[in-house]
């Protein structure tokens, strides 16, 4: 799969030293995926929802870490949308515009 971006990966793990392995693990696991659908993405990573209109939230690292992530299945690409932590993520509104 091919991700865009991890700029808010890194940018996420500058700010908190304690996620970068956890979010480097995930961006290394998602790349060599070769997802077709939901199915193929919840065999990769347990821990992920479908939460419609192509956005999937992923819990990291024990759920103490979000990532919204959109995917587009035909184009075999990952667009990062959101990362942030657990406490982050309960004060969105509106995960739809992300």
């Amino acid at each position: 799969m091919h991700l865009i971006s991890f700029r808010k990966l890194r940018e996420f793990f500058e700010k908190d030293p304690n996620s970068r392995v956890a979010l480097q693990d995930w961006h290394k696991r998602a790349t060599k995926a070769e997802w077709d659908d939901f199915s193929d993405v919840k065999k990769t990573f347990n821990y992920v929802d479908s939460v419609g209109n192509s956005r999937f939230v992923f819990n990291v690292k024990g759920n103490h870490y979000r990532i919204i992530a959109k995917i587009a299945f035909k184009a075999k690409t990952i667009y990062v949308r959101w990362v942030g932590n657990h406490k982050e993520y309960d004060r969105l509104k509106n995960i739809d515009i992300l």
